[in-house]
């Protein structure tokens, strides 16, 4: 039984950073590998990264290599993507989620509301 919170998003130039965090509710957060996707107006939802149950382990999508950084505090139960050298084509929703260390939404249990990233040119 797991909820969870974004915050974070907003409106930003590319080129600039912005640091969503994920918080849960709770006392089995660490039972949890954290995934976080996004969606764009008219475009079905994406994979973006995920983050293994301790922290040690981390994947993303090739989109966005290099430039987001997943990274987890199971004493404070927050999940956060770091997000740098943003492009336009990063406007998105952005959704955490708990469930396994995968790439497919489907192994995903627990959702957050989502929040809003709109990258200007």
């Amino acid at each position: 039984q797991v909820q969870l919170v974004e915050s974070g998003g907003g409106l930003v130039q590319a080129g600039g950073s912005l640091r969503l965090s994920c918080a849960a509710s709770g006392r089995t957060f660490s039972r949890y590998a954290m995934g976080w996707f996004r969606q764009a107006p008219g475009k079905e939802r994406e994979f973006v990264g995920t983050i293994s149950r301790s922290g040690d382990s981390t994947y993303y999508a090739d989109s966005v290599k290099l430039r987001f950084t997943i990274s987890r505090d199971n004493t404070k139960n927050t999940a956060d993507l770091q997000m740098n050298s943003l492009k336009p084509e990063d406007t998105a929703v952005y959704y955490c989620a708990s469930g396994s260390y995968s790439t497919d939404e489907t192994t995903y249990d627990y959702w957050g509301q989502g929040t809003q990233v709109t990258v200007s040119s």
